[in-house]
């Protein structure tokens, strides 16, 4: 089958919308870490519209640190690739063209680093999942005993961790007389910016003091809050879009109407005239708080809870009463932890996501969000629990919520079927389950694993009932009892 390409653009069917500018003429004024599909379907729509409205300067260098499949994907199209927007019984297709190159950063690590040194760079946005940053998530500290990190440590001449390419990129623009660009990270953490500078300068006062201290004073890493719901692709997707189009495309990406991106107004050089959808702001905080505690805390409780009652998507398993009674339950009980900006009513906020979950044609699978859990429940749940805790407010379907991943770990939904617990600290996890013969037992070994519970909620009595209880009844009675109990 003929891919999606330059020479096969012009041919595709009237109705898909294409990139209205000379890709030629393109310079390559950002650089993406991190190319995965929420990255196609989000800060690169918005550079793109940079582009489409007549400014040049904003086309994409991409780079995966890890595997080659999005470059083997995006290469033999030129980069271009078809995002599909879909509500209901509506689509559209889209070309992006504003990625121009996708670099594997194991087998061209000087690409990258040329890239990112380039006079032309005046951004670096990143998509490295919790992850990657390499910090410790209980003392915001480098995880010196990761052993990627210890080779950057050791040495920045062929970079292996997104601090690493950052730092060595920056001591290349220093040396050169060159300004550092704007670090961007749009994962979701709190203080995402805040985590990125803390390991970027860390590992800088590793190689050089007076780098870091550059890095301090003239660099910049914005607070920001990402939000798009985008399902992984599936060959199903691929198929039935090249029936549409007449070519295929490998790299497409389908997402919802929904796009939200609030940055910080905090740069160190150019950055484009951004456009719908985008929100520059002096207090990131008050949004990704409500966005991490109100979307990311309702959708783990819905990946894990529908996860083990053998449900395979967002949009099924709100077709049951007791699980939206679940998530309207876990919003009242977030939503008092929240200081929304006077700009966010939360109410209208609530209604517009239980609308983007109850979207059919999005697909999300359960399985997709239940990826990393440990790197997710602090911030999405746990800290809702302990500010809830700290008012004297009850916590019963945050903690059904924290009950369902503790059972996930068990790697077994309620009807027998196996799964993957897919999650960095999962064989931690898994050995400090191993020896508990009871659910209180099983609970004990969670509040101890202070690399997820921190200290304050490990001790705290409620939060230890509360966990017994839910967790028994899940593993006695399975999760669509615990809901219709809550």
């Amino acid at each position: 089958m003929t891919r999606l390409s330059s020479a096969t653009l012009a041919g595709l069917p009237a109705d898909v919308v294409r990139p209205a500018y000379d890709r030629a003429a393109v310079t390559c004024g950002v650089v993406h870490i991190g190319i995965g599909a929420f990255h196609r379907a989000h800060q690169a729509v918005v550079f793109d519209d940079a582009l489409n409205a007549g400014d040049l300067r904003w086309g994409i260098t991409a780079a995966s640190l890890r595997s080659p499949a999005v470059r083997d994907q995006m290469a033999p199209q030129d980069g271009l690739y078809t995002m599909l927007v879909r509500d209901g019984a509506a689509e559209q297709a889209r070309v992006i063209g504003a990625v121009q190159r996708v670099i594997v950063a194991p087998e061209e690590p000087q690409a990258l680093l040329a890239a990112l040194a380039s006079p032309d760079t005046h951004m670096v946005t990143l998509t490295i999942t919790e992850k990657g940053y390499k910090l410790d998530p209980a003392t915001g500290a480098l995880i010196e005993s990761d052993p990627q990190l210890v080779a950057d440590i050791a040495s920045l001449e062929s970079p292996q961790t997104a601090p690493g390419y950052l730092v060595a990129a920056l001591a290349m623009r220093r040396a050169a007389g060159l300004p550092p660009f704007t670090a961007i990270s749009c994962d979701n953490l709190p203080h995402n910016g805040t985590r990125l500078r803390d390991a970027v300068i860390a590992l800088a006062r590793r190689h050089d003091a007076g780098l870091a201290d550059w890095i301090a004073g003239e660099g910049a890493f914005p607070q920001t809050m990402v939000d798009r719901i985008v399902p992984a692709t599936t060959a199903e997707a691929i198929a039935t879009l090249t029936a549409r189009i007449g070519v295929e495309d490998q790299a497409m990406v389908k997402t919802e109407p929904f796009l939200q991106w609030v940055i910080e107004d905090r740069f160190c050089g150019p950055r484009p005239e951004f456009g719908a959808g985008v929100q520059v702001t002096q207090a990131v905080a008050p949004w990704e708080e409500a966005k991490l505690r109100l979307l990311n805390g309702s959708h783990s409780g819905i990946a894990y809870l529908g996860g083990l009652a053998g449900i395979d998507h967002v949009h099924e398993v709100l077709a049951l009463p007791e699980a939206r009674r679940f998530v309207e339950a876990l919003w009242d009980e977030a939503e008092t932890t929240l200081s929304p900006p006077p700009e966010l009513d939360v109410a209208a906020y609530r209604r517009e996501l239980m609308a983007r979950f109850d979207n059919p044609t999005l697909r999300h699978r359960t399985r997709q969000i239940a990826m990393d859990g440990s790197q997710k429940l602090p911030q999405r749940l746990l800290h809702s629990i302990a500010a809830r805790l700290a008012a004297g407010q009850g916590i019963d379907a945050l903690s059904l919520a924290v009950a369902a991943w503790v059972r996930w770990q068990a790697g077994v939904d309620d009807q027998g079927a196996a799964h993957k617990v897919d999650d960095p600290l999962a064989d931690a996890i898994a050995a400090a389950l191993a020896g508990a013969a009871s659910t209180e037992d099983r609970v004990a070994a969670i509040l101890a694993f202070d690399a997820v519970v921190p200290p304050d909620l490990a001790t705290s009595a409620p939060f230890r009932a509360a966990l017994v209880r839910w967790l028994a009844i899940l593993e006695t009675e399975g999760a669509r009892a615990a809901l219709a109990r809550l």
